[in-house]
């Protein structure tokens, strides 16, 4: 059982396991209380889905930034080191048995500049 607590509209604003004043008792399996927890879960792999995007902004950042001689591995602690290496050694096994519709004829793709263009991450 659930102790919850309604907004004007009539949807539950908060859910309680211990009672609280003026909260409603409902059973976890109530239809309200399986949206109102369905909506948070919505929210959380929103969330995830954002920082995995942002996670890999920033991996290829850095790569941009080691390739480039801004930063250098060594800079950041063993611990960071080590997730880049597991997280680039990771990657690299998905790509090399991933379709490659392209072939090697894009610029960069053969480690070469093309035309003037930045190599592909």
């Amino acid at each position: 059982m659930f102790y919850v607590l309604r907004n004007a509209q009539g949807q539950i604003s908060s859910v309680h396991v211990d009672a609280v004043p003026g909260a409603e008792v409902l059973p976890q399996e109530h239809p309200d209380v399986r949206a109102f927890f369905n909506r948070a879960d919505a929210a959380s792999e929103g969330f995830a889905r954002l920082d995995a995007g942002l996670v890999r902004v920033l991996e290829d950042l850095i790569d941009a930034l080691l390739e480039r001689n801004i930063l250098r591995i060594t800079d950041l602690p063993p611990e960071a080191q080590q997730k880049l290496i597991d997280r680039k050694t990771f990657r690299s096994r998905f790509q090399h048995s991933a379709l490659n519709l392209f072939g090697n004829e894009l610029p960069g793709m053969d480690g070469s500049q093309g035309d003037n263009l930045p190599p592909l991450l």
